[in-house]
C-alpha cells in the first residue's frame, strides 16, 4: 500500500534501527539492574525478579532461564537463602527436586527493586528530557510494543 511506513523502510534503515534498539535496550537494562541491585549481585537480583514473576520454581529452570550452569545457580540460590530472600522446599511430586520460593523478605526486596527502578527512570526522564521529547518516547514505545508482540 502506498504511504504505508512498513513498506517504505529501506533494509539499511531497518538494520540501523535494529542495532540502535539492541544497544540502547541493553544499556538501559544494565543501568536499571545497577539501580535496583543494592547489595545483591546482578545474578541474584535477576533470580529474585524471575521468582517474583513466577517464571521458574526450580533451580534447573532458573539455570536454563539465566543461561548458566546448575552449579552457578546453586551458588546464587545459596547466597539468597542465607540472606533470607528465598526458601527451598521439597517438590511434592518429585522428591529429587526442590521448589524455590521468595520469602516475605524476598518479596519486599523485589518490590523495593521495582520501585527504585521506576523512581530512577522517572527522575531521569524528568531531568534529561523535555515534555515534547517524553511524548516522542511514548510514541516510540507504542511502536516498539508492536514489534515485541508475537
Amino acid at each position: 500500500m502506498a504511504g504505508d511506513s512498513t513498506q517504505d523502510a529501506s533494509p539499511a534503515t531497518a538494520a540501523e534501527a535494529a542495532r540502535a534498539i539492541r544497544v540502547v535496550v541493553g544499556r538501559l537494562r544494565r543501568r536499571l539492574r545497577e539501580v535496583a541491585a543494592g547489595e545483591l549481585t546482578p545474578s541474584q537480583a535477576s533470580v529474585l525478579t524471575r521468582l517474583a514473576k513466577g517464571e521458574a520454581a526450580s533451580a534447573s529452570a532458573l539455570a536454563a532461564l539465566e543461561g548458566v550452569r546448575p552449579q552457578s545457580i546453586a551458588s546464587t540460590l545459596n547466597a539468597l537463602e542465607q540472606a533470607g530472600l528465598v526458601a527451598r522446599s521439597p517438590d511434592p511430586q518429585d522428591g529429587r527436586r526442590a521448589i524455590v520460593e521468595l520469602t516475605e523478605a524476598g518479596r519486599a526486596e523485589d518490590r523495593g527493586n521495582r520501585q527504585a527502578r521506576e523512581e530512577w527512570l522517572t527522575a531521569a526522564l524528568e531531568s534529561q528530557l523535555g515534555e515534547e521529547e517524553r511524548r516522542t518516547v511514548l510514541a516510540a514505545m507504542t511502536l516498539l510494543e508492536r514489534l515485541a508482540r508475537p
